[in-house]
């Protein structure tokens, strides 16, 4: 049975999305994310006019007259969302934790791609793989999705980036668009994600909240590490320290970018304070202009 509460929370989204999709950008994901390249329809004869290099010389030798392959654009895209809902994304100080943010946006991307009949599939991830449902069409499986991301409980699950890439790259066979989303509180994953993108399009979604960046001076604070349970106490009075725990966190997000930027791999950054829905746009339309 689904709590009652769950099922409120998936109709607000569903609600949302479905606002942000119709009103937004529809077109710019249709216009941005069309497949990949042309698939062969169907074998005809050979018509005056018709490109020989087409010409189907099996089919032809075997029936004694001239045939050409057909080809269609292949419209038909396969969208894979790989989410890190370890422990440290049941974490948020405007209103909503991480993991929300990242069932959120999921849920705006499913409803485009159903809108433009692609098939989405989910993977969730800690330091182990937790549930996969592949890549199907329809509103209800769209639904289906975002209940198993709101639904996800997993209290002290480290993150292990790698292993879940690892996993996408054995089970996938057909080249899909692969949105990995997580708070990157990983190292050492940098081979892994570059192996994935040069058989698919990987982009980056990092989720993060502003008291991960910027700390409030409200005394002593005590922190504890949700993956590993460790406790530390802070003077967050301190504006020394404060202006510490500042660069160094920035650093952290600059490190990232730039990994992501030397291996080729685009990003759309998402914060639990702010929207997200102008970034996806400048992101399809920066797509829009390198295709």
């Amino acid at each position: 049975m689904i709590p009652k509460e769950l099922i409120k929370k998936i109709k607000q989204i569903e609600i949302f999305t479905s606002r942000a999709v119709d009103a937004s950008f529809a077109g710019q994901y249709e216009s941005v994310f069309k497949g990949r390249g042309m698939q062969f329809d169907e074998v005809r004869e050979y018509s005056p006019g018709d490109d020989i290099r087409t010409i189907d010389w099996n089919v032809t030798a075997r029936t004694g007259k001239p045939y050409i392959k057909r080809f269609v654009e292949e419209r038909e895209m396969t969208v894979i969302f790989a989410v890190d809902l370890s422990a440290s994304g049941d974490f948020g100080t405007a209103g909503r934790i991480k993991n929300e943010l990242a069932a959120e946006f999921c849920a705006v991307l499913a409803f485009a791609a159903a809108r433009n009949n692609d098939k989405v599939g989910l993977l969730i991830f800690t330091d182990r793989t937790e549930l996969y449902i592949p890549p199907k069409k329809g509103t209800r499986h769209m639904l289906r999705l975002i209940r198993e991301l709101l639904y996800f409980k997993m209290p002290l699950r480290r993150t292990d980036i790698s292993q879940g890439l690892d996993y996408l790259a054995r089970i996938l066979k057909k080249k899909a668009t692969v949105f990995l989303v997580s708070d990157f509180l990983d190292t050492d994953f940098k081979k892994t994600i570059s192996l994935l993108n040069r058989r698919h399009d990987v982009i980056a979604v990092p989720v993060s909240d502003k008291a991960e960046v910027t700390l409030p001076p409200a005394g002593i604070i005590e922190f504890t590490d949700a993956e590993t349970g460790q406790t530390a106490t802070v003077d967050s009075s301190s504006a020394a320290f404060r202006n510490i725990y500042r660069k160094t966190n920035t650093q952290k997000t600059e490190q990232l970018k730039e990994m992501l930027r030397s291996i080729n791999i685009d990003t759309i950054s998402i914060d639990t304070d702010k929207s997200y829905i102008h970034d996806l746009i400048a992101f399809f339309r920066m797509r829009k202009r390198r295709f």
